[in-house]
């Protein structure tokens, strides 16, 4: 398909039929465009002009920064505000200093900016020299700052003003009166959105200045409504109708970007599709650089220098780091996950002399001290350098534009010696944090080749562009208010006495923007019943009211994605044969798997899968488990090397021990709860001990590891504790500091407990009794034995047995599917329960 004229081809007819009754020459005529997308669109209807034989000369079509750019290079002064995110959140930190808020500066920063660049557009919009009268206006139209609860936000409302009104511009060029003799003519083609610095020139060069109006927009074509169920369906819809249009000829086809995070997953639909920046896909609105991977490894970088940094965050950049790939981190993965070593620091002291863990050392080292953000700029360069990261920026699109974000460049990194602001001094901490705010406030807009075939861009800029069809996804209450919310605190007094855009401009400008949609040829407007979160969805208001708009051509969309016929492939329950496999040494837990499921018996035991464990989790119940576990453990160990010792003595340092061993030490917040728990289980089990030594009982070991070999059954396991009692029998105890009703249930008559009839069994000893010994929290510790213990292990000990045998001979070990254990099995997803064909 063919597009038709341009429809900015209109406005030159205007621009030549002015310039001609005013005598001025085309030569010397400004067209002032409301969005720099557009000018290459008009240069192109302009040269569409020129071919059918219209005028020869072109008018100077700009957009008012471009014209102040072509007017000369601009230099803010230290504290302006120059629209460089990098520089202008230090400023603004600097500022809420000198306002008296020092402490408060770094977070209050972003809020500042935020006010200052919402009154930036009416400052720049006064003439240079009447900015004192808009900054006295401005204080009359804001409230004082009060004592109470709203004095930071008036405080911060009035340092906005000050700092938007003291700023110089690069558009107070455009007020200079020489500007004058250079151009006859001024041309300017409103946008949908009200612009101050726009109505500001018109009404300055009065003389000069023509304002087009836009004529409505003519009917369009069929409208139709898709409907889809979830976000993913939609995008998915959406992408097919781009699609369709294509493999139909019409192009360009625009989509509309209400919801950037739908269209982000459309763009990626589309490069599946061959659809990317590359091959015809122009996204004008772009999306956040710190979403990219070049800005996502510096901030791991800058992460793994931190002091606190956890292992996770090491790990993180020793994979990022093409320097460090020489060395194979697989290994120290699986010992810091195997301990669990949440923190790096703890790491070191683990593997002290590792090669891949000294390198790094060299690297995170020079990074520990604080300094000034220019030194900081040029060490990170310098780390970048030496980790290998820096070629691989330098050579990526998204990290030449991190590169630019930060200044890291050469002419950059002299522009930040030279600047003021960046002699303040900062910690790591404080630079991450800076980092971090200006790669999320930074665009990133990847480069594509030739001419578009697909244009992502916003609503409003369909104007003065013809495209063969319109594609408007997230057309829902939320992505497409009739009303939108206008940015920022003000309230609707403060709107109208500042000149700031109200909701009522931007009740206006959406119903305008929506008409351009309805214009197009073609379009496709898609909604969703819920979302992500499985809450209903409704349609816009302005999708609602099409049913009672006249003229409007709607029909249902009609589901343009291509069905595949895929056979049934259900997954069989397995069955494996582990004849062949290790089957022995058995643990009580070994065993257990086995009973509870063959199957994970198979995985975990025979085959020597394991999960490999987070390192960076929350301390929760069975970290204190263990915890109590090792402080029992050292604190008798203490208490059998000095007997007369003060026991309460000795369970603090056996404490601080196990702190130590088990790295909670680092983690005392999340260990609190757990500690207050700790002094009243402590005196308690004290008190506990002293009777169970007046009934004979001595300690003899504790976490004591043994083998043994029972016929043709080699067992191993480890026993958290043995007593000897009097008359020379054994106490075997397992401590439990789970509910006390759930070790009840453990030695209640009938119970299929086997860890304790194992226990008698690995321990060799001559009619051992097994026992129990609950530690709940708030609960008084006690012994729970274990009833006929002898015949329990003896059944036991047949049982496993008979079980070894059946697996040798090649029975198949099944995946059981049933009871609690699936809810939390490790190897759920290797037995693929969820696809079974029952």
């Amino acid at each position: 398909m063919v597009v038709g004229a341009l429809p900015c081809a209109g406005w030159f007819d205007a621009v030549c039929e002015h310039a001609a009754r005013r005598g001025a020459h085309l030569a010397r005529t400004v067209v002032l465009l409301p969005y720099a997308n557009l000018l290459g669109t008009a240069r192109d209807a302009w040269l569409a002009r020129c071919a059918a034989g219209a005028a020869a000369f072109m008018p100077r079509l700009q957009t008012t920064r471009n014209w102040a750019a072509d007017l000369g290079v601009f230099a803010p002064q230290s504290q302006d505000l120059c629209f460089d995110h990098a520089h202008d959140l230090l400023t603004a930190q600097l500022l809420l200093e000198q306002a008296g808020l020092g402490a408060e500066a770094q977070p209050l920063a972003g809020r500042l900016l935020e006010l200052t660049r919402q009154l930036a557009p009416l400052a720049a919009a006064q003439p240079p020299r009447q900015r004192a009268l808009w900054l006295a206006q401005a204080h009359a139209a804001l409230p004082a700052v009060p004592d109470g609860p709203f004095a930071l936000e008036s405080l911060l409302a009035r340092v906005a003003a000050v700092w938007a009104a003291s700023s110089a511009y690069a558009t107070d060029v455009l007020f200079d009166e020489a500007l004058g003799r250079q151009f006859d003519l001024l041309v300017i083609v409103p946008g949908l959105q009200r612009e101050p610095l726009v109505q500001a020139l018109a009404a300055y060069w009065a003389d000069k200045v023509v304002t087009l109006a836009h004529e409505a927009p003519a009917g369009g074509g069929a409208v139709a409504l898709h409907q889809a169920t979830d976000a993913e369906d939609e995008a998915e819809r959406a992408a097919a109708c781009v699609l369709r249009h294509l493999q139909a000829g019409r192009a360009p086809v625009a989509v509309v970007a209400g919801d950037r995070l739908l269209v982000r997953r459309v763009n990626a639909l589309l490069g599946c599709a061959g659809v990317r920046a590359e091959t015809g896909l122009r996204d004008e609105t772009g999306w956040k650089l710190s979403t990219t991977h070049a800005a996502a490894g510096v901030v791991a970088l800058l992460r793994a220098c931190a002091p606190r940094a956890t292992s996770d965050a090491v790990l993180d950049f020793i994979k990022l780091a093409p320097a460090l790939a020489q060395h194979d981190h697989r290994a120290l993965e699986q010992r810091l996950r195997q301990e669990a070593v949440r923190h790096w620091r703890d790491a070191l002291a683990l593997v002290p002399h590792d090669p891949l863990v000294e390198q790094v050392q060299a690297l995170r080292e020079p990074m520990a001290a604080g300094r000034a953000l220019a030194r900081w700029l040029a060490d990170l360069r310098a780390l970048l350098q030496r980790c290998g990261l820096w070629p691989v920026l330098a050579a990526d699109a998204a990290g030449s534009a991190v590169i630019e974000a930060l200044g890291l460049a050469d002419e950059a990194l002299a522009q930040w010696q030279a600047w003021p602001g960046a002699s303040r001094r900062m910690t790591l901490a404080g630079v991450l944090d800076w980092v971090s705010e200006v790669l999320e406030h930074a665009s990133y807009q990847p480069p594509h080749g030739g001419d578009a075939q697909v244009v992502v861009l916003p609503m409003a800029q369909l104007l003065g562009r013809s495209f063969a069809a319109v594609v408007l996804p997230g057309a829902d209450e939320r992505h497409l208010p009739a009303a939108p919310e206008p940015p920022g605190p003000w309230t609707a007094a403060q709107r109208q006495a500042l000149g700031l855009p109200t909701r009522e401009d931007a009740q206006r400008a959406q119903a305008e923007a929506w008409a351009l949609a309805l214009s197009a040829p073609e379009l496709d407007v898609l909604t969703r019943h819920a979302d992500d979160s499985g809450e209903p969805v409704m349609p816009s208001p302005l999708v609602q009211a099409l049913r009672l708009r006249p003229g409007v051509r709607l029909h249902a969309g009609h589901d343009d994605r291509v069905l595949r016929d895929i056979a049934p492939a259900p997954t069989p329950r397995p069955q494996p044969v582990g004849a062949r496999l290790p089957m022995q040494p058995l643990s009580a837990s070994s065993y257990e798997q086995l009973r509870a499921c063959p199957y994970r018996f198979f995985a975990l035991r025979q085959l020597g899968l394991r999960d490999e464990g987070e390192l960076d989790v929350d301390v929760d119940k069975r970290d204190w488990g263990i915890w109590v576990h090792e402080v029992l453990c050292e604190f008798h160990q203490r208490l059998s090397e000095a007997p007369q010792a003060d026991r309460l003595v000795l369970m603090d340092a056996a404490v601080q021990q196990a702190t130590r061993k088990l790295h909670l030490a680092n983690e005392e917040g999340e260990f609190l709860p757990f500690a207050v728990a700790w002094p009243q289980l402590r005196d308690a089990y004290l008190l506990w001990l002293e009777r169970h030594e007046a009934g004979g009982a001595v300690f003899a070991a504790g976490e004591k590891s043994l083998k043994t070999h029972r016929g043709a059954l080699q067992l191993s396991g480890k026993i958290d504790r043995i007593d000897h009692l009097p008359g020379g029998g054994a106490l075997l105890i397992d401590y439990k500091t789970e509910s006390l009703q759930k070790t009840k249930n453990r030695v209640r008559a009938g119970s299929e407990e086997t860890q304790l009839p194992f226990y008698a069994l690995l321990s060799g000893a001559q009619a051992p009794r097994a026992a129990y010994l609950n530690l709940a929290e708030g609960e008084e510790p006690g012994l729970h034995e274990l009833p006929e213990l002898a015949r329990l292990a003896e059944l036991l000990e047949a049982g496993m047995a008979r079980d070894m045998a059946r697996i040798a001979a090649g029975e198949p070990l099944p995946a059981l599917g049933e009871g609690s254990v699936c809810d939390w099995c490790e190897v759920r997803g290797l037995c693929r329960k969820d696809f079974w064909h029952e």
